[in-house]
């Protein structure tokens, strides 16, 4: 056998049993350069990811979940990798594989480029340090050899069918895989970017790669989505009125109101933040709500005046939002008494 066949034949992920109770997972391997931790941060924050390339087996596939894993040198063979420790963290997948045109990553916007084109949206669940490689892990063989596997594709996402009871346990979320097939969000612990290791700073100025908050651009964005709520609405008969708060669009016709919600973002339609009076008013009766988001906008920063083109849009009608689809992500204390 030639080594180019042995290298073929071990980079191919291990042989496994299908579960009796299964869900689809990407697994991801994510390296360690600055670069790529800063990515990984922004994609925690904006709920997105992206692969370099298409793989045939995306076209078809419908993950439920997706693990991405730092901290272990991938490129080792397979009874090598069993012996380490590795941090996952674990995401729900809330937008199937799509074809990106907007860049998003800090390394995409400092070029003015889409590298990353194959983009799908994750809900952070938890993180889990130190998790071992091993077949008594809570990956098993299969998924454990797959995070090894993207790794020695440059990061690739690898498709596998697992039991996710063992990551949820070890999570400590409290979901009975096999007889609600769902998890609550506010069941879940949830993580920010920044409990992502900091990349060290680089040795010159990145031309703007990186967590520059833009106000310019942020306004872009949110005018674009906008005008593309207000444009749907007056193309279907509403009389549209932009009011900005309490919420973005008050809409009538024939006598019936209808208030509008609008969020926009450069990444995947996965979760848009919300203020508890956002979420108030869309949970009171008296009011007809609806959300309308725009995800996958393109800014051209290199105009004076930023322009914001194109998106997907996710229309949510009479919405309400459930107590299980919402996570606190800060809290109001009241201090006590003098």
């Amino acid at each position: 056998m030639s080594r180019h066949e042995d290298s073929r034949k071990e980079d191919a992920p291990a042989p496994f049993h299908r579960p009796s109770q299964t869900a689809s997972f990407v697994m991801v391997h994510v390296g360690q350069s600055s670069g790529t931790q800063r990515n990984l941060r922004y994609g925690i924050e904006t709920r997105s990811w992206g692969f370099p390339q298409w793989r045939p087996e995306y076209r078809s596939a419908r993950p439920r979940f997706a693990v991405l894993a730092a901290g272990a040198g991938p490129r080792v063979r397979l009874e090598v990798w069993s012996t380490k420790k590795i941090t996952l963290y674990l995401f729900e997948v809330r937008e199937n594989f799509y074809e990106a045109e907007a860049p998003h990553w800090p390394d995409e916007e400092a070029e003015h480029a889409i590298k990353y084109p194959v983009r799908f949206g994750i809900e952070p669940l938890a993180v889990l340090p130190d998790v071992p490689l091993d077949e008594e892990g809570p990956l098993g063989v299969a998924a454990s050899d797959a995070i090894r596997v993207s790794g020695t594709q440059r990061g690739v996402g690898m498709l596998v069918d697992m039991d996710p009871q063992p990551l949820l346990d070890a999570a400590g979320i409290p979901a009975n895989w096999s007889e609600q097939q769902m998890v609550a969000l506010n069941r879940t612990p949830g993580f920010t970017g920044e409990q992502v290791k900091p990349p060290k700073p680089p040795k010159r100025p990145s031309n703007g790669a990186g967590f520059v908050s833009d106000p310019k651009k942020r306004k872009a964005i949110e005018l674009h989505a906008e005008d593309m709520a207000v444009a749907h609405y007056e193309a279907t008969g509403w009389a549209v009125e932009r009011l900005g708060k309490p919420y973005d669009l008050h809409c009538t016709r024939n006598g019936e109101e209808r208030r509008v919600e609008v969020k926009g973002t450069t990444g995947a339609a996965t979760s848009v933040d919300l203020t508890i009076n956002e979420v108030e008013h869309a949970r009171d009766p008296q009011n007809t709500v609806d959300l309308f988001v725009v995800s996958d906008i393109r800014v051209d920063t290199l105009t004076d005046n930023y322009v914001a083109s194109g998106g997907r849009v996710s229309h949510l009608h009479d919405w309400a939002p459930a107590d299980e689809d919402l996570r606190p992500r800060s809290f109001e204390y009241r201090l006590p008494l003098a």
